[in-house]
């Protein structure tokens, strides 16, 4: 069995409830939450967000009863970071509030440190 670790990102309620929500789906059932960064974006470097088989590179962690996946070499990056859920008719999606970022953008999926 896997050691499961303490998670570097938290997930709010409303986070939680949506990624639980989508889990349901029978095509996300089997996945793991890949939580990570890449390069690109507005302001140089953008989040991952999706669900996806775990690799041997990846570590595994447990936020509110979600299994979560996490490439060890985006930690920098991700450790302390906030995700939340908007679904207000403005502004639906979700959010990410990382104490990491010295930049963001406007879209605020997108970061630079």
């Amino acid at each position: 069995m896997e050691t499961i670790q303490k998670t570097p990102v938290t997930l709010t309620e409303s986070a939680v409830n949506e990624i639980k929500k989508i889990l349901n789906d029978e095509a996300n059932s089997d996945k793991y939450l890949r939580i990570g960064v890449k390069g690109g974006g507005c302001s140089g470097m953008s989040y991952l967000l999706g669900f996806e088989n775990k690799t041997e590179k990846d570590e595994l962690y447990e936020i509110e009863g979600i299994q979560c996946i996490i490439n060890p070499a985006h930690l920098i990056y991700l450790h302390g970071m906030e995700i939340n859920w908007e679904g207000g008719l403005n502004a639906r999606g979700f959010t990410f509030k990382n104490p990491n970022a010295n930049t963001t953008c406007g879209c605020g999926s997108s970061f630079g440190v």
